[in-house]
């Protein structure tokens, strides 16, 4: 029996058994024929990628009983049609299944008993929590289809899921360790305020003692995606180039892009839309958390957590603290996840983890006068005063990112 932890976000795919994690991008598209894979290149290392989650999904190509597909960079890559959402209800019914049954496939954990936690926006919870949990449950045929094109037949048995609020993801990995038993009392017995930053929402919630507050929780569509859009605008505007805006991931975090053969030092622009969106995130939190005096502290979790604190900790009013992830930032819920699983379903943790202490909340340092971002007008919102930040084309070609994009975390 294994447990895994699978968050379904529309940036990334993030999920893990408590010993191997993967990371990819949500994005899945129509299985294609390859008449030439490139053998010319064999004798080149390919590139790395950007964490050491995703390696090994640079190849996701399953076929399911809807359809033959890639996911993530394959699909990219290499699929005529593909298809992303930002849409809760459409990414549930067509794409829920098949973006949890590539992450199983890719822990390889399909062939056993599975039980589930996954997670679902405030917002969205009590409507659509049933039919999440409906649409993964069950016996499913999956035939992965390797790079050499040769074809394994696996059965995933998914006997269970559970379907958390996403936010507390992210208190359960601070409070249980990775068998599932309480580690850190100390925030098990605060009320904690979380700030959880993902690509197209924002969950805040509190918890009180491990209790959820209704009345201080919410759902905001002020995630990271909010300041790709601003980006991907003002590059539509001097390149006359829509993009996609989950194809502004690797542009964003080395800070510059190139479109025919223009490059574009997206540094300024991304700094100013960070510090927009996350001016109108803090406004959201200090004006629902006005009565929430009594908070022990507030943590900011999620991948856009990592990137945006620095611009939204001054801007919070009360003791801010960062949560570090165990790896990468943006499995910090996944990792709650599977934890939670395990204490529910009092299953044991992994054999191989040596340290059972979850990790702690980071106190966030403050910013050193001379990166410092400067803080907003608090009602500003991501889209305003765009047109007074510069977006030309490099006058020469650079061989690294710039000093801003170096900075900058990739976000989900």
């Amino acid at each position: 029996m294994q447990v895994i932890g699978v968050d379904l976000g529309f940036g990334f795919t993030k999920a893990t058994d408590g010993d191997r994690s993967v990371i990819f991008k949500s994005v899945i598209g129509e299985a294609t024929s390859q008449q030439f894979s490139g053998s010319l290149l064999r004798s080149v290392e390919p590139p790395e990628p950007a964490a050491s989650t995703e390696k090994g999904t640079e190849h996701i190509h399953l076929e399911l009983e809807s359809g033959e597909f890639f996911f993530g960079e394959l699909a990219e890559r290499q699929s005529n049609v593909r298809s992303f959402t930002l849409d809760q209800g459409r990414f549930i019914q067509d794409a829920a299944l098949p973006f949890t049954l590539a992450a199983s496939h890719s822990l390889g954990a399909l062939g056993g008993p599975l039980k589930l936690v996954v997670g679902l926006p405030i917002a969205d919870f009590s409507t659509k929590q049933d039919e999440l949990e409906r649409a993964i449950r069950g016996t499913h045929q999956v035939t992965s289809v390797d790079a050499s094109n040769a074809r394994h037949r696996h059965t995933a048995e998914i006997e269970d899921v559970k379907a958390i609020p996403e936010p507390f993801g992210a208190v359960y990995n601070m409070i249980l360790n990775d068998r599932g038993d309480i580690a850190n009392q100390e925030i098990a017995e605060e009320k904690v305020g979380i700030i959880d930053i993902g690509f197209h929402t924002v969950d805040f919630t509190v918890s009180d003692r491990t209790s959820f507050l209704e009345r201080a929780s919410r759902s905001s569509e002020a995630g990271i995606a909010r300041a790709f859009s601003v980006i991907a605008a003002k590059l539509r505007e001097k390149s006359d180039v829509n993009l996609a805006i989950y194809r502004l991931y690797d542009a964003v975090q080395s800070g510059r892009i190139r479109i025919r053969g223009n490059a574009y030092d997206l540094g300024k622009l991304t700094e100013h839309v960070f510090n927009q969106l996350s001016s109108e995130i803090a406004t959201q939190a200090n004006e629902l958390w006005a009565d929430e005096w009594d908070m022990d502290r507030i943590v900011i979790s999620g991948g856009g957590g990592q990137v945006l604190s620095p611009y939204l900790t001054p801007l919070l009013q009360g003791r801010v603290e960062t949560f570090e992830a165990d790896g990468d930032p943006r499995l910090g819920n996944a990792q709650g996840f599977a934890k939670y699983g395990r204490h529910v379903w009092n299953v044991k943790g992994p054999s191989t983890r040596t340290s059972s202490a979850p990790p702690e909340p980071q106190r966030e340092k403050a910013p050193q006068s001379e990166a410092a971002p400067t803080q907003p007008a608090a009602n500003n919102t991501a889209e305003e005063n765009v047109e007074d930040v510069e977006l030309e084309p490099s006058a020469t070609e650079e061989t690294g990112p710039s000093s801003a994009g170096a900075q900058t975390k990739s976000p989900y």
